[in-house]
């Protein structure tokens, strides 16, 4: 890839907490103006690449360069070409949301009618306008969040990294965070975000990286990702709950993957290789005089995507670094 057109370039980055490898040899090409997905559970090492990315942390192993700039030897200049917002507000509460605006515009320069310029314009392209002289410690989770967004952007960054920046937000917020996120980036914005949602990677990634322990497993387009894992996958529920072992040891035996079981209810998914794996699969079920209220092969989610690389769900956890 042409180094003039890449905005986030990783090689071997890493980062230790102790006995523990937070971060083990990340690496990454992201190509300037895209949406970038790093997707992975609470401890798979996200924040921690994020914070080095940033120059929060110092990695341990590695190099990066930011919009052109390298992250160890030109720290001051990467920091001028990003900004990052975390996975909570970095706001003062007792302030109203145009003053938080126009402090940070004065801090980054900003003067005078410039300044209030600049604060009134991002309330506006962000629907604050009519809650700017109300105290953010009196905002919803959602608009909380779009202000702590509109904070990061005052100087329009060639980077913006969003930590996980829907983490709490109703259905209506996150819906509102994602057109944000992509007028952003067809602004020209390179957008570099984590997450654990799976359909958020999906709605808004032209690329995704799949990371657990540390390390990127797998990376792709979504449709990529989701081919990789087989020709489809069998989705299962059943009318008697209590033979789910049953049937998922059946289900596994018929179709060579592990099988994963959903959040609620009796449902069980399994990748399935063929069409005649899935067919196999079913009339194992029948045979055995387990009866599906449900039957069904699709494409795999995301969800199921993540399943089948780490052999666990996306919201599990991990000992270490917290994100």
């Amino acid at each position: 890839m042409d180094p003039s057109t890449v905005a986030v370039r990783v090689r071997g980055l890493a980062k230790n907490f102790g006995d523990v490898r937070a971060v083990d040899g990340i690496d990454l090409d992201v190509p300037r103006g895209m949406i970038f997905a790093i997707l992975g559970p609470n401890g798979a090492g996200k924040t921690t690449l994020m914070r080095m990315l940033a120059t929060l942390a110092k990695p341990d192993a590695g190099t990066a360069t930011i919009m052109g700039h390298d992250l160890a030897a030109a720290p001051h200049q990467v920091r001028a070409a990003v900004s990052m917002t975390g996975q909570f507000a970095s706001l003062d509460e007792d302030l109203t949301a145009r003053e938080n605006l126009l402090m940070l515009a004065r801090l980054w320069g900003f003067r005078g009618r410039a300044a209030k310029e600049r604060a009134d314009d991002l309330l506006a392209a962000f629907e604050l306008s009519d809650a700017a002289t109300r105290q953010v410690k009196d905002y919803s989770g959602g608009m909380r969040r779009r202000l702590d967004i509109a904070a990061s952007l005052v100087v329009t960054p060639g980077v913006l990294f969003l930590d996980e920046p829907t983490t709490g937000l109703d259905p209506k917020a996150r819906q509102g965070v994602w057109t944000m996120v992509r007028s952003l980036a067809k602004s020209g914005v390179t957008v570099l975000l984590t997450t654990q949602y799976m359909d958020e990677a999906d709605q808004l990634a032209e690329r995704i990286a799949v990371i657990d322990h540390g390390r990127k497993i797998a990376e792709g387009t979504s449709t990529e990702l989701k081919r990789a894992t087989g020709s489809g996958f069998v989705h299962v529920t059943l009318a008697d709950a209590s033979r789910l072992d049953e049937a998922e040891r059946l289900l596994q035996e018929r179709c060579g993957a592990k099988v994963q079981r959903g959040v609620e209810g009796a449902r069980l998914s399994v990748a399935a290789r063929t069409a005649q794996d899935a067919n196999a699969s079913l009339a194992a079920l029948l045979a055995a005089g387990i009866e599906p209220v449900d039957f069904s092969l699709g494409s795999p989610s995301l969800d199921e995507v993540f399943f089948a690389l780490t052999g666990r769900a996306g919201d599990s956890t991990a000992t270490g670094d917290p994100s």
